[in-house]
C-alpha cells in the first residue's frame, strides 16, 4: 500500500489543534483540576477551534462496553478515538482528522491490514451551517446521550474522563475540534457572562476545589446544561440555578 506507514501517520494531516488528542490518557480530565488564576485566564479567541475533516467510522455495537474496549485499542496506538452513540442506537468509534478521503482511506486500509479494525466507513467533513442552526445541532447530539451511562475508553481509574469526554465527542460529531481535557477546554474558548449564554456554551464548574475546575457541561438554554456526572453515571441534564452548581460555577466559555 502507498505510504504504509506507522499509526502516527495520521497525525500528520491534523490542523492546528490546541492540543494532540493522541496523548488522552496522560491528559487531565474531571477529575484533575485547573487552578483559576488569573495567567490562566484565556484571551478572546474570534475562531478558537478548526474544524474536523474526512475521519474514519468503524464498529457497530449493541453493548457500549464493546466500542469502549475498540475506541481503548486505537487510543493505546496513539490514535484520537472516540466512541458515541448513533441514532440507529448502536455504539460506534470515530477517528482521524484527514483532508481528503484517499488520504482517510489509505490510513484505514493500512489498520486494518494490520488486524486492529475490520470494516470501515469513510465520514466526509460536516456541511457549514450558521450559528445558530450549528447550536441547535449541538443540543441534538447532546440529547441524544441523556440517560446514557457514558464511560470515557482509555482512562485510569483514578482519571475521570467523562464530563470532558462527552464535551468533545458532541463537539466533534459536530464538525468541530474541540481539545480532550476540561483543562484545555477552559483555556482555549472566548469567556462569556453567564447572563449572556447561548445554547452549546460550555459551562465550568468547581466540583473538587474552591477555585479549580473539575467539571464541565453543556448549556442547553433556559438556565440548563447537560452533562456527565461521572463514571458509569447516566448523563442527564441539570440546572444552573440549583443550589450545589450556583455555589460551584466558575465560567463559561464560548466556542462558536
Amino acid at each position: 500500500m502507498t505510504n504504509a506507514k506507522s499509526p502516527f501517520y495520521l497525525h500528520r494531516y491534523h490542523k492546528h489543534i490546541v492540543i494532540s488528542i493522541s496523548a488522552l490518557i496522560l491528559l487531565l480530565g474531571c477529575s484533575r483540576p485547573e487552578v483559576v488564576t488569573q495567567a490562566s485566564q484565556p484571551s478572546f479567541i474570534t475562531n478558537p477551534l478548526s474544524t474536523v475533516g474526512f475521519s474514519i467510522q468503524v464498529g457497530a455495537f449493541s453493548n457500549s462496553d464493546n466500542a469502549v474496549r475498540l475506541t481503548e485499542t486505537l487510543q493505546s496506538q496513539g490514535i484520537d478515538a472516540y466512541h458515541f452513540i448513533h441514532k440507529s442506537g448502536l455504539y460506534k468509534v470515530r477517528f482521524g482528522d484527514y483532508p481528503t478521503r484517499k488520504a482517510a482511506r489509505q490510513q484505514a486500509d493500512f489498520l486494518r491490514k494490520r488486524g486492529v479494525i475490520e470494516e470501515y466507513y469513510i465520514v466526509r467533513p460536516q456541511r457549514r451551517y450558521s450559528q445558530s442552526r450549528l447550536r441547535n445541532k449541538i443540543i441534538r447530539t447532546a440529547e441524544s446521550f441523556l440517560g446514557v451511562p457514558y464511560k470515557w475508553g482509555g482512562s485510569s481509574l483514578e482519571e475521570g474522563f467523562d464530563c470532558s469526554g462527552l464535551t468533545l465527542v458532541v463537539y466533534r460529531l459536530n464538525g468541530l475540534n474541540l481539545p480532550r481535557s476540561s483543562r484545555q477546554q477552559w483555556k482555549v474558548g472566548v469567556p462569556v457572562k453567564r447572563s449572556q449564554l447561548l445554547k452549546g456554551d460550555l459551562v465550568f464548574f468547581a466540583t473538587a476545589g474552591k477555585k479549580r475546575i473539575s467539571h464541565v457541561g453543556i448549556y442547553a438554554g433556559d438556565g440548563k446544561f447537560i452533562h456527565a456526572p461521572g463514571r458509569g453515571k447516566k448523563i442527564r441534564t441539570a440546572f444552573l440555578s440549583s443550589r450545589y452548581y450556583i455555589s460551584n460555577y466558575r465560567g463559561a466559555r464560548r466556542f462558536i
